[in-house]
């Protein structure tokens, strides 16, 4: 398994007569499969939501998708599930799929009662997936419908840090409407997972599905993006780094001395992860000019080894006395899609202000961002909740969660039944 690493600037060419130029900077990182090699072993950890508020079809709904996933195991992947309410408890200790029978009556027991402590059932699952991470690909799955009333949000962001540290990539599922956004994404963010909306329960399978299909197809973990730019590059001060694809997302960027460093977590071997870097250019001299290197440094599970380096990159600009643009149409793509999710952002604040023709105005720039991407079931939606918000009508929970999950991924169209 190998890095597959392609770097490039909005523009490639430079004016020299410029005191200062700015260029966004596409960092496309995957995992390159060889022939031999295989799917790496996995270790799932489901944390589910049992509260009361889940019973009847909502619990019912979600055993059967956690049901599916023991079919799709193997014997040398391993599984744990937490089951929380207002506490949280072991269900499935951490252990090889070797007994696919006895795991799935601890599920089917599940039974509906109590509160929500999301934070309890984030600890445990944490602890048990700690237990079967070694050489594999490590990812928790946790599904909610409601508020952490029992909880603590804090300890959830806190918690999210935590896993990611353990190496353990934590994706969040809301069922419903009653949740909280900011906390799932939020936890989803640190541990470098996505966040899924189960809008109705007959979604959960084909979302469980979605969510295993991406594990399954991790080729490489715990990469880390390192930057190391000249003298006369820099990176913005205010959000230099963002994620456009699988989802788009604000990254952190940590100084490690002359190296910029970024956590990606999981490297997939079907979808790149593309991030858009925003610098900063002093001004240069005509010529060819080396501007930085990226490297990834990663594991390898099949391997056993860690702290790989990939070869260096170098990044290089072309400075012009007569300048003429050369701008790629791949990073303006990848401009509209950063551009789409920070219009839906300073929406969604105008609205929590009160400002609620400011919020539809935006919407609207937001939707007209998605068709230049060429997404029209995003672009249907902004545009939508701006026409309601400017007739006065509010906005429901569901309205604003598909609002929020429009703007950080490309909506696909709706499958055709399948005929029988």
């Amino acid at each position: 398994m190998r890095i597959d690493l392609s770097l490039l600037l909005s523009d490639q060419n430079l004016d020299a007569g410029a005191p200062t130029s700015q260029r966004q900077l596409r960092i496309a990182v995957a995992a390159k499969a060889d022939d031999h090699d295989r799917r790496l072993p996995l270790n799932l950890c489901l944390v589910l939501d049992h509260s009361g508020s889940m019973d009847g079809q909502p619990l019912e709904i979600v055993k059967s998708a956690a049901l599916g996933l023991i079919d799709r195991l193997g014997e040398d992947d391993r599984l744990s599930v937490i089951a929380f309410d207002h506490r949280a408890k072991i269900v499935i200790e951490n252990q090889q799929v070797r007994n696919g029978a006895a795991i799935a009556k601890g599920i089917e027991r599940l039974k509906a009662e109590g509160g929500t402590a999301i934070d309890e059932g984030l600890k445990l699952g944490i602890q048990e997936a700690a237990k079967g991470k070694e050489d594999r690909v490590s990812h928790i799955f946790l599904l909610t419908d409601g508020e952490n009333e029992h909880g603590d949000n804090d300890r959830c962001l806190k918690l999210g840090t935590v896993a990611s540290d353990y190496k353990l990539t934590v994706h969040t599922l809301g069922f419903g409407d009653h949740w909280n956004q900011d906390v799932l994404e939020a936890i989803a963010a640190s541990a470098q997972g996505s966040l899924s909306y189960i809008e109705n329960p007959s979604e959960a399978l084909q979302t469980f599905r979605q969510l295993f299909q991406r594990m399954s197809n991790v080729g490489l973990t715990n990469a880390h993006l390192l930057l190391e730019l000249a003298p006369q590059a820099h990176l913005a001060t205010v959000k230099p780094v963002a994620q456009v694809s699988p989802e788009t997302m604000d990254l952190t960027v940590q100084n490690q001395g002359a190296i910029e460093e970024v956590r990606l977590g999981d490297l997939m071997t079907d979808q790149e992860r593309v991030l858009l870097l925003n610098l900063y250019l002093d001004q240069l001299p005509p010529g060819q000019h080396v501007i930085g290197q990226v490297q990834i440094r990663y594991d390898d599970p099949a391997s056993g080894q860690t702290n790989l380096l990939s070869d260096p990159l170098p990044l290089t600009i072309q400075v012009q006395t007569q300048y003429q643009p050369s701008t790629d149409v791949q990073v303006q793509e990848s401009i509209l899609t950063l551009a789409k999710y920070r219009q839906t952002q300073i929406a969604e604040t105008k609205l929590k202000a009160g400002d609620r023709q400011g919020a539809a105005t935006m919407l609207q720039t937001a939707a007209k961002t998605a068709l230049q991407m060429g997404d029209k079931n995003g672009a249907t939606i902004l545009q939508t909740n701006a026409t309601r918000l400017q007739s006065g009508e509010d906005l429901s929970e569901g309205d604003r969660k598909k609002t929020r999950m429009v703007s950080k991924t490309t909506l696909q169209p709706p499958s055709a039944p399948s005929e029988h």
